[in-house]
Parts: structure tokens; C-alpha cells; sequence
């Protein structure tokens, strides 16, 4: 403002009292921050309040009565328009001296006379005695009569004790965290921070606004970033030494971290609103209540782009509209990822929005790397994929898609959403649990959870209490025994499981139908797991890179087992383990037999295992049941048909019937099996010792031998043994299907494990069943006079 003769009136807004006869008077804003004027009042000395000092051992005191008077002249003045005359002269600093006027009852009032008739003042006496001089010394006088301000008794009472920040401010913030405290807010230095000073006990501390950023000044050259003043002004014009509350949430170095709650509102809503400021998420999870509207009034900014916001274009997952729908929760992949089951049947792999799961933070080298299991390896990523496990498994969830993530760099589309449980959100709930972290997104990534705040506030819960991964000791990996890998100790730990009876687990991967990956809780272990009783088909598989096609319903049974059991508790019960380290048992889920459950369905068939075992009656009824309902694998069964009486008694008057000593070598089921005969067994025992002999003495060269169908060839078995064998079918370049031509039994073999079959144990028929030999393939049926074998054990019988 131009300076103007003392006796022009002229017109403005107090914008702060700096004393109780000084202060800020500033114009009316035109395209900008007003200037401003220092004006002194003329006529009186008021007391003077203490100065702050950077030493504390040197700072001052307020004389007598200073801050009430302060206070009288804040109360009286600031945000107000007010009328004012100045001198023309200036001290060096710039400061002028004059006269204030308030309006009251259409007249004009001088300040100088409320401050002398309240005794908060008193006039100045130097210079020459003027009628000015005189009415202002009549007022004071008068206040001396009456004992009034700092003319009355006891002025010691009236001299704050002014206390710099809390000696502990984390304390403090722990003791008053949510609470409202009274204050007022002495100086801004930007539009989000300030120096307030705490009411009643005068404690003086830095706040910065929790939740938001405002553009600010460098400290380097002192120059404003973009909307620096208009964000300053804007708070000063509104909070400068305005009586607010302060909500304390947290602190940051040696600033308090808090909402500051004018009478007309939230003051960091209407900076977002105005495009002031944006939210920051390193903060905005302190903010106790009101985090949505914080983010609702940024996205009115954006949409309206004010100020900051002039040039935003929202991204494509941002402005479109968020996918809702219900599912159930089939697996729980890690801690960050799930494979719910949509209402049509289908699959689909989720993320949950904005979390981070527990990572590896120590440096391994690259065979551990190798060997690693994240889910026992990893610190709490067990304890989160259980946490997770026991909610959700087999429950319905509502699910809210946030954003879709592109495929790139080989990775492939991640839907991201936020999973609701009732009324929980479970990424909430596990990093509450201090089970995960918040993932950081760049401040202009509009793609995050919807709660993306909620998610912020509980993982400084976590860190607070120092839960799961914010404990300062690094989390330990569980000790799994893994027997799935080991024969020697499966069998080792067979007798124990089979004293247990019923033992409690947890079905961590389904491989098939019938074959089953169980953790051991009670004895930290881990077992592949064979059901007992029934054959199923072999579901689609991997070996050596090559792709093993399903059998019939293979994987309809595949998907059936992992679906009743996977990552679900069930009860096992372990009969025998085989050779290759597998536990063979049953299986029960909700007392549901799983073994059983597949036969019903027609998905697998009894097998003759299950004679002795106290389900055998269950399994036979349920596969009768099946075979009726010619459903799945029993589609193309055809009964099979009984002989009428009359011709059975006709037939066993004119059959010739031989009995001969056999041994049972192998079995299909329990009625298909191959048979040895007793007599020829010497003949046998001396072939098999001599082709063990050869081929021991003069081994093989691996990878020689190319074998065709149908070649007759040796083949290591899995004991060690050399056997003979008969090539049936060519699976691939590396496999092949053998039939073992002696014992009646068939397995897949590398090409490396054959050589061709020395000449001297080739003389002794092929033990087949084709009734040539000493080995024939039996099926047994029922007449009139019990079991017979139609196959024969010799030529035309």
C-alpha cells in the first residue's frame, strides 16, 4: 500500500497481533497474497511478552499481564476489517505507528482506549502534553481506580510459564493420540505446517497436517514452489492465531502429526478441495477418522483440475468402474493370492489389492535359492498363508476388483481386488496381524485398494505393537521334516503314525485322485499320502519335460480330490507305506471317507486292498451302485453274464478238470491276477540268476540299446533286479511301456534302463499269460460249484 498522511483514514484485515501494541494489518487479496503493513499503536506502552530464543537456558518471560492483553487484542481483532490512520514516520524495519478503529454501533472506536480502560496498558508520558495526551491519561487513571488488568493485586499470577515442546514427544503423542486439545496457532510456515501453542499449558510445538502435502518454500534460495503463497494465504487467512482444536495422531523427527479442526471445518479437506495439496500415504494412515473424505475431496480437485490438478488425466483403470461379485475361496496360494471358484464353476487366481506378502530378507546364496520353500523357508509366510487358510477356506467371499494389472516382462495379468469377508477386509486383518505390508504405489498411481487408507492405519498398528514382520528380532523358518522325499525315514516313521490311529492334517498340494501331500502339524512333517482301497485314473502329468496325457477322467478326479480336500483338515489314518516312501491310508474329511466319496461319484474303482480294511462293504456297495449308473468310468460296463443253471450243471458233468500248485505273482484287482506255476519255478529261479550273473559281469553301455515294440530286451527294475521283458508300447524318445514277461506286471521305463537280452536266457518260453506257460492271467468268476479260473494253466484245458 502507498503510505498515506495520518490523517487519511484507511481500510483493512488484521491479520495478526504480535503484542499487545503491535500488529499485522494486510489488504484485500486481487490476483494473489495482499501486501501487508507492521503498524504500531501509537500513545501507550503495553507489556511485553517473552521472546522465543533458539538457547533455552536464554530465553525470557512475559512481563505482567502481557498475554492477556495479546489475548484481548486477538479475540478483539484478528480476521476482522478494521479502519486505520498511520504517521509517516518508519523505523528501519519498516514498521509504522498510528491509530486502529473498530466499528461498534456505527461509530468508530479506538483500540488505544479499550486496552487503557481494561488496565491492560498504560499511557506513554514522554514528549510534549497534548489533549490527546491527556484523554489517554484520564483512561488510565480511571483503571487504576478500579483496580483493573495490571493495576490490580497479585500481578505475579498473571505471567505465563511458557514451556517449549514436550521433553517427550513420543510419550505425549501416546498419551493424548485421538484426542482434541485446545490451541492456537502462532505461526505458519507453509500451507501443512505450523508453530501452535497448546492450551492451557502453553507448550509451544511444531504440527505438520496429517494425510496431505502442500506445495512449499526451498530452503536453499527461500523460492516458492508452484501455489506456495496462494496455499500459505489461504491458511493464514483462515488459522493464524485463531482459536482451533488439534487432533493428535502420530509424530515425524520433531513435528506432531495432527488434524487441525477449525469451527467452519477440516482444514486439510478444504486444501485438497481448493487443489492445494494432494495426499501422501506415508501419513495419511495416521489420520484417526475421516481418510475417506480426504480422498474424496483430492478426486473432486482432480475432476474439477483447480491449481495443482490443471493438467491431470486419470488413468484407465481409475475411471472405469469396479467389478463386484461373490465367489468362494478354494486355495490360498500365498500370502498375497488366491483361486476362488466363480458362480459358473470356473477358476480365477486374485491378488489382494496394495499388500505385499513376507519376503526373504536375508542374502541366501544360489543353491539355497535352488532349495527353497517359501512357505516353511520364508519368516511368517507360513503363519500368514495359515492365518489366511483358516478364514477363508471353502467360504464365500465378496469381491471387489480395484484395478487390473497388464501382462509384461513374462508375467502374466494380475487382477487385483479387495476381498471381503462379512464385513472384515482380509488384507485389513493380515496386516494388523503384522502378517504383510502396504504396498508403496507413486504418488500419481491412481491404480490401488479402495481402502488403500485402512490398509496404511493398520500397519502402524503393527509396527507400534511390533507384530509378525515389524519385530525387531528377524522371524525364524519353520523345521519341516519332508518324508514325501526320503523312503528310508518314511519307513522309518511308518510304525509311529501307525500307533497314532487318527492323525490330524493339512492337505497342502492334491497331485491326483488317489495321491495327496499332507503337513503333519503334531509332528512338523510332511507325507505324500496313496488312498487306500480304490485305483484312479491317472490325471495329466509331467516327466522328464514330457506332458503324460490323462487317462479317462483322470482329471475329473484330480479336481474333484482338490476341491473336497485341499488346504482343508483332515483326519488320516496310515495302513503301510511302499517303496517308493508313500503312505498308503485313508483319508476323512467332515467324517466323509474320501476313498469312498470317489467310487460314489464314479471316479475311481475299488481295488482289492480294500478287502480287509472295515470299509470294504462301503466301497463294494458303492461301486455296485456306480456301475449301475453306468456314469463316468463305468460308462461303457457291461455286467457280466451269469450262466444259466441247467448249462452249468451240463458243463460241469463233461469238464475234465486239472489242479495244479500255483503262486500268485501278480494282481491287477481282486479278480484279475497272474499266476505261476509251482513246478516250473526252479527253471525260472535258474534263468533269473543267470541273466543277473551276465549282465552284472559284462554291464550294459547306457544309451546303446534303441528298442522297437514288441522286442524282447532286459530291464532293470526298481529292486536292482535285471527281468525280462516285452516292449508294448514307444511313449516317447525317453520312455517306453513294459510288460514283464515272466510276473505278469506293467510299468513305464526310461530307454537308459534296457540292453538286450543275453542269448543264453532266451530259451525258456516267455512267462505270459497265454496259457503256454508257466504263468497265466486268470479271471475269476462264480458258478454253481464256487470259483473257477476260465483262462487255463496248459494247452486246451
Amino acid at each position: 500500500m502507498a503510505e498515506a498522511p495520518r490523517t487519511q483514514y484507511q481500510k483493512g484485515v488484521v491479520k495478526q497481533i504480535l503484542s499487545g501494541d503491535s500488529l499485522i494489518i494486510r489488504g484485500q487479496p486481487r490476483g494473489g497474497p495482499p501486501p501487508e503493513r507492521t503498524v504500531g499503536l501509537s500513545g501507550i506502552t503495553a507489556p511485553r511478552l517473552a521472546r522465543r530464543q533458539q538457547d533455552a537456558d536464554n530465553e525470557s518471560t512475559d512481563e505482567p499481564w502481557a498475554w492477556e492483553c495479546r489475548e484481548f487484542l486477538r479475540t478483539l481483532l484478528v480476521g476482522k476489517e478494521v479502519t486505520f490512520t498511520v504517521s509517516a514516520n518508519k523505523t528501519p524495519s519498516g514498521k509504522e505507528f498510528g491509530s486502529v478503529f473498530i466499528t461498534r454501533g456505527g461509530e468508530l472506536q479506538n483500540v488505544v482506549d479499550s486496552l487503557l480502560s481494561e488496565g491492560l496498558a498504560e499511557a506513554r508520558k514522554t514528549g510534549p502534553q497534548s489533549e490527546e495526551m491527556a484523554r489517554l491519561t484520564a483512561l488510565e487513571e480511571e483503571a487504576k481506580a478500579a483496580n483493573r488488568g495490571k493495576w490490580g493485586p497479585n500481578p505475579e499470577k498473571h505471567i505465563r510459564d511458557v514451556k517449549s515442546a514436550p521433553e517427550n514427544l513420543a510419550q505425549y503423542v501416546d498419551k493424548h493420540h485421538g484426542k482434541e486439545i485446545s490451541c492456537v496457532v502462532e505461526y505458519v510456515r507453509d500451507a501443512c505446517t505450523m508453530r501452535v501453542c497448546l492450551l492451557p499449558g502453553f507448550e509451544t510445538v511444531g504440527v505438520m497436517l496429517s494425510g496431505i502435502k502442500c506445495p512449499g518454500f526451498r530452503r536453499e534460495d527461500n523460492s516458492a514452489e508452484p501455489f506456495a503463497q496462494e496455499a500459505k494465504f489461504f491458511v493464514e487467512s483462515r488459522l493464524l492465531q485463531r482459536d482451533v482444536k488439534l487432533r493428535i495422531e502420530g509424530s515425524s523427527n520433531a513435528y506432531i502429526m495432527a488434524t487441525i479442526i477449525h469451527p467452519a471445518g477440516n482444514i486439510s479437506e478444504a486444501l485438497l478441495q481448493e487443489g492445494f495439496a494432494h495426499c501422501v500415504d506415508w501419513s495419511i494412515g495416521m489420520v484417526t477418522t475421516g481418510k475417506d473424505k480426504l480422498r474424496a475431496a483430492e478426486r473432486a480437485a482432480k475432476e474439477k483440475r483447480v491449481r495443482r490438478w490443471k493438467d491431470f488425466k486419470p488413468s484407465a483403470a481409475a475411471s472405469g468402474t469396479q467389478k463386484q461379485y461373490s465367489a468362494r475361496v478354494m486355495e490360498v496360494i500365498n500370502a498375497d493370492a488366491l483361486r476362488l471358484k466363480l458362480g459358473d464353476g470356473s477358476n480365477q487366481k486374485i491378488f489382494l489389492s496394495s499388500l505385499r506378502g513376507p519376503r526373504q530378507t536375508r542374502d541366501v546364496s544360489a543353491e539355497e535359492k535352488r532349495n527353497v520353500r517359501q512357505l516353511y523357508d520364508v519368516p511368517y509366510m507360513f503363519e500368514a498363508r495359515e492365518f489366511l487358510r483358516t478364514k477363508l477356506i471353502h467360504k464365500k467371499v465378496n469381491v471387489t476388483v480395484d484395478y487390473v494389472r497388464p501382462s509384461q516382462d513374462g508375467f502374466p495379468e494380475r487382477i487385483c481386488a479387495t476381498v471381503l469377508l462379512g464385513e472384515t477386509n482380509i488384507a485389513e486383518a493380515l496386516i494388523s496381524k503384522g502378517l504383510a505390508t502396504v504396498l508403496r504405489h507413486r504418488q500419481d498411481d491412481e491404480e490401488r485398494s479402495l481402502s488403500f487408507d485402512d490398509l496404511l492405519t493398520a500397519e502402524n498398528r503393527a509396527k507400534k505393537n511390533n507384530k509378525g514382520l515389524h519385530q525387531k528380532k528377524e522371524g525364524a523358518a519353520m523345521r519341516i521334516s519332508d518324508l514325501s522325499s526320503d523312503s528310508t525315514k518314511a519307513k522309518q516313521f511308518l510304525s509311529s503314525l501307525q500307533r497314532q490311529g487318527r492323525i490330524s492334517g493339512v492337505v497342502e498340494f492334491v497331485a491326483s485322485g488317489s495321491r495327496l501331500r499332507v503337513f503333519l502339524p503334531k509332528d512338523t512333517s510332511i507325507i505324500t499320502l496313496l488312498l487306500a482301497g480304490v485305483s484312479c485314473p491317472r490325471a495329466q502329468s509331467q516327466r522328464g519335460g514330457q506332458v503324460q496325457e490323462a487317462e479317462p477322467f483322470g482329471d475329473e478326479a484330480h479336481a474333484y480330490t482338490r476341491d473336497l480336500c485341499l488346504q482343508r483338515e483332515i483326519s488320516i489314518q496310515v495302513d503301510n507305506v511302499d517303496r517308493a516312501g508313500n503312505f498308503i491310508g485313508w483319508a476323512l474329511i467332515d467324517e466323509k471317507n474320501v476313498s469312498l466319496e470317489l467310487v460314489t461319484r464314479s471316479l475311481a474303482k475299488v481295488h482289492f486292498s480294500a478287502d480287509k480294511s472295515p470299509f470294504s462293504s462301503q466301497l463294494y456297495a458303492a461301486e455296485a451302485a456306480a456301475q449301475k449308473g453306468r456314469d463316468k468310468i463305468w460308462l461303457n460296463y457291461e455286467p457280466p453274464q451269469e450262466v444259466p443253471q441247467e448249462e452249468a450243471v451240463s458243463d460241469d458233468k463233461d469238464r475234465k478238470v486239472s489242479y495244479q500248485k500255483v503262486v500268485v505273482s501278480h494282481a491287477e484287482s481282486s479278480t484279475s491276477f497272474y499266476v505261476q506255476k509251482v513246478e516250473n519255478g526252479p527253471q525260472l529261479e535258474g534263468l533269473m540268476d543267470a541273466l543277473n550273473t551276465e549282465l552284472n559281469a559284462n554291464p550294459p553301455t547306457v544309451g546303446a540299446y534303441s528298442p522297437k515294440r514288441n522286442d524282447k530286451c532286459a530291464a532293470k527294475y526298481s529292486d536292482g533286479q535285471w527281468y525280462r521283458v516285452q516292449v508294448e508300447k514307444i511313449i516317447s524318445k525317453d520312455e517306453i511301456q513294459l510288460h514283464y514277461m515272466d510276473y505278469g506286471n506293467k510299468e513305464t521305463q526310461r530307454v537308459t534302463t534296457l540292453c538286450p537280452l543275453p542269448s543264453k536266457c532266451s530259451s525258456l518260453p516267455a512267462q505270459t499269460g497265454d496259457g503256454t506257460g508257466s504263468t497265466a492271467r486268470c479271471q475269476v468268476t462264480t458258478g454253481r460249484n464256487g470259483f473257477h479260473c476260465p483262462s487255463s494253466l496248459d494247452d486246451g484245458q
